[in-house]
């Protein structure tokens, strides 16, 4: 015989089943040097348990431009770790130790490593890391679970953070760290033009195909725009092409590389141009661009002194356009020619540059991935709709949960790109993982003042 019911009895409601606990620390999704450095330098570390996942199959940091012989523009101790913990088993140091070639990299007496050469070693690193994994490509970030922030460094507890992949996989964390990278920038002239015009990063792969033809333009004003026009003038007896470099800049801009200017990659310049107003902070970005994407004096130089030894021959079928923007391009695919309309800014006047060959030197600009639609809620913006990034490079609501590595250029400064702040900005981001500091972070370097 059955119990009667009490109508008065509040109904039992059965509890929903907890969240599964996350699976990692933290998960750090895109893999060049900046998370590959993170990547190393919590390596060692028992209390963090992270993942990296990278969707190419195996580390590659800009190939395209391997130019024999060309270096990085920061010395070698701006590798993966040094600047964080110079005892590190990851050191650049300790690569040239177990390859065999610590004595000639002495003897070479060059603080600036091979492009190349920093490639294989961040290849090397990442051999013996086994918490990344390539081949990994993120589709979707979501965020399940409640709860409030509590002030603590457990961020918001409840909630944790998804992270899907192409391959069905799904991870567990209560942190991410972004370092997607940037990809390069197509000027909207150009995009959707057709043609085998080419962005800088493909450079070396399609080099013999743009010597084949009669004429090839360059455009951009940076370092690479500069060592892809010396790379092609060295050729152009041999092959005959007329060859042009068109850049919007007033002059070619030495890269700026004097002690006292190089004191502002420092953590006091980072916290003063930081606490400056949004708009004081996009004019400094516009007007230091010479200080992140200037050219190599010597560079510069080697250009000049080869024009000077070819044209004691007789003239040379080149052209170095100042002033001069991209205003309009169209492709003629029965010629193979793009047509480009061009301006001298300080003139005010339009021209036209045929071109059978179109290079763009045209950089790289940071883009949100899509995989953080489902989380966009949770992500601090400002009133351009970029990220709103903390001191302690945090994007999201709670300052605690998601960071960025190289997405702040807007908010730090044009350290932003800088290899030589990577160790810094990894113990700032590791701190801030842990809830203490790990390796020393430092506050003061500079002699000079930034603020009043």
């Amino acid at each position: 015989m059955s119990t009667p019911r009490d109508p008065d009895a509040v109904p039992e409601v059965a509890s929903e089943p907890a969240a599964p606990e996350p699976e990692f620390d933290f998960i750090a999704i895109g893999l060049g040097p900046f998370n590959l450095g993170l990547a190393c330098l919590t390596e060692p570390i028992d209390d963090l348990n992270g993942l990296f996942l990278e969707a190419k199959p195996d580390f590659d940091w800009h190939s395209g431009m391997f130019l024999e012989g060309s270096t990085l523009q920061t010395p070698f101790m701006s590798d993966l770790v040094t600047l964080a913990d110079p005892t590190s088993p990851f050191s650049f140091l300790n690569y040239l130790k177990e390859s065999g070639r610590l004595y000639s990299f002495y003897i070479r007496e060059s603080f600036y490593p091979l492009r190349e050469e920093y490639n294989d070693y961040c290849r090397w690193a990442a051999a013996r890391i086994p918490s990344i994994r390539f081949g990994q490509t993120v589709t979707e970030v979501t965020y399940e679970g409640g709860g409030t922030y509590d002030g603590t460094h457990e961020g918001t507890r409840g909630g944790t953070y998804v992270v899907r992949t192409a391959s069905g996989a799904a991870h567990r964390t209560r942190r991410l760290v972004l370092g997607t990278g940037t990809p390069p920038y197509v000027p909207a002239a150009c995009e959707g033009l057709g043609g085998d015009l080419i962005h800088n990063s493909r450079y070396l792969a399609a080099k013999s195909d743009l010597q084949r033809k009669r004429s090839i333009t360059v455009v951009g004003s940076g370092q690479s725009a500069a060592e892809i026009y010396h790379d092609l003038l060295q050729d152009i007896d041999a092959h005959g092409y007329a060859l042009n470099w068109v850049t919007r800049s007033p002059r070619f801009f030495p890269l700026e590389y004097t002690k006292l200017t190089l004191e502002m990659t420092s953590p006091e310049y980072v916290d003063y141009f930081h606490s400056l107003p949004s708009p004081v902070r996009d004019t400094l970005n516009v007007s230091q661009k010479n200080l992140y994407k200037g050219i190599n004096s010597e560079l510069i130089n080697d250009i000049f002194d080869l024009l000077y030894l070819k044209n004691r021959r007789g003239k040379v079928p080149t052209r170095l356009l100042t002033n001069t923007s991209l205003d309009s391009a169209r492709y003629d695919a029965d010629s193979g020619t793009y047509t480009l309309g061009l301006c001298q800014r300080e003139q005010g006047r339009e021209f036209t540059i045929d071109t059978e060959g179109l290079v763009l030197a045209t950089g790289y600009r940071y883009q949100t991935p899509e995989f953080l639609a489902p989380v966009r809620d949770r992500i601090r913006w400002d009133e351009q709709d970029r990220y709103d990034v903390t001191r302690d490079y945090a994007i999201d609501v709670t300052e605690r949960a998601i960071y960025v590595q190289n997405a702040e250029l807007h908010t730090h400064g044009f350290v932003s790109p800088d290899l030589g702040m990577a160790a810094y900005r990894n113990s700032r981001i590791i701190r801030e993982l842990l809830g203490r500091e790990h390796y020393r972070v430092e506050k003061a370097i500079a002699f000079q003042e930034f603020t009043a």
